[in-house]
């Protein structure tokens, strides 16, 4: 379990002067060694580039028509961008495919044009809500190199299949009912669970989270499920039976990018008999009351709708009767432009007794996610 041997430091890149050379990737074909990485940084100048050699130990000779792949010439505009660390596969029927990381960037908020400070033009509105992406595109191979997406020479929106075997996928329902044995595969949770938090078994049907001290502000283990944020206009709606013994019990939807950059739409005590809805803002650590509503206690419906960076929010205690709580929230601070770091936000279910031990439990009958088509 350590590295023995000579070190051989194999290539730095193909531009000179470049930032970042990493990801690298070593691949045998037809009696070449081909070395992959990605360089230019991880935003718009992202870029794949490639080297090949006749031994594993270098030195390796610089692809003439690298970088293979990047989208930087394109523009801060393209609906595609910062493709980077990509990896080549080739099928059993002998086609060839290259999977990457890339960006989808939209734009500012409708009603308020402030600029955060971006990872690229501070003039220019791009914000990155579903993180980095994968992106799939062919291959050809011409002189002993890779030509990526033959004929435009950038990662497209559409191809055509794969030349192999049809599998069906099992279509995923909008909603899950919380009726099986097992969480679903696109449920996650924040960090590696050690002790138990959840249930499915307690009470059949619905999704049960347990109040512990754990906070979603805190580098923990919160009660939290969540999925992802797949689509720029989406919807998503669940239903919850909670009643909070004291005003510290907290349970509802979290819109999360990060402990210090998230959206709690969150149910907590006001009286024996009354709730208080509230929509908290977390932004670099500080929150903010966005709004908040009483409402009786017992069971309640969320919903949260997203058209690009504006954010709306909604109650209900009969299904479909919503109440507004916020409509138009910028939602810019859930972008890794403005947060930092890579991965895409995400929709959960949370429970917290914020630093107190709690006996009390939040039920989830229910949650639905569905993209928003948009003409």
């Amino acid at each position: 379990m350590q590295l023995v041997g000579e070190k051989y430091a194999l290539w730095d890149g193909a531009l000179k002067g470049n930032v970042h050379a990493e990801a690298p990737h070593l691949y045998k074909i037809n009696g070449w060694y081909y070395l992959m990485v990605a360089e230019g940084g991880t935003s718009h100048d992202h870029a794949v580039t490639i080297a090949r050699s006749s031994t594993i130990t270098g030195p390796y000779t610089n692809n003439p028509r690298n970088p293979i792949l990047t989208h930087r010439h394109l523009g801060q505009n393209h609906p595609i961008i910062g493709t980077g660390h990509a990896d080549l596969v080739e099928t059993q029927n002998g086609e060839w495919w290259l999977v990457c990381l890339a960006m989808r960037p939209y734009g500012g908020h409708p009603l308020d044009r402030q600029t955060f400070p971006c990872e690229g033009d501070p003039n220019e509105d791009h914000y990155f809500n579903l993180g980095r992406e994968t992106f799939l595109a062919p291959v050809i191979w011409e002189h002993g190199w890779p030509i990526v997406s033959p004929g435009s020479g950038r990662v497209e929106f559409e191809y055509p299949v794969p030349n192999l075997p049809e599998h069906i996928q099992p279509t995923r329902p909008i909603c899950d009912n919380f009726e099986g044995e097992h969480l679903d595969f696109c449920w996650n949770f924040l960090r590696t669970p050690r002790e138990d938090f959840y249930s499915l078994r307690e009470r059949p049907g619905y999704l049960r989270l347990k109040l512990r001290p754990q906070m979603l502000s805190e580098w923990v283990n919160p009660s939290f499920v969540g999925r992802r944020q797949q689509h720029i206009n989406f919807a998503a709606r669940a239903a919850m039976e909670f009643a909070p013994a004291a005003p510290n019990e907290e349970a509802g939807i979290v819109l999360l990018q990060n402990s210090d950059f998230h959206f709690r739409f969150v149910v907590t005590a006001q009286s024996a008999d009354k709730s208080i809805v509230r929509l908290v803002k977390r932004e670099k650590g500080k929150e903010t009351l966005l709004a908040e509503r009483s409402i009786p206690t017992g069971r309640v419906y969320f919903k949260v709708e997203a058209y690009g960076q504006a954010y709306n929010f909604y109650i209900a205690k009969k299904p479909k009767a919503w109440q507004t709580i916020a409509e138009n929230v910028d939602g810019r601070i859930l972008s890794t432009t403005v947060a930092r770091g890579f991965v895409g936000t995400y929709i959960g279910l949370y429970a917290s007794a914020n630093g107190k031990t709690s006996g009390t439990n939040a039920d989830f009958d229910w949650f639905e996610y569905t993209h928003i088509e948009r003409s």
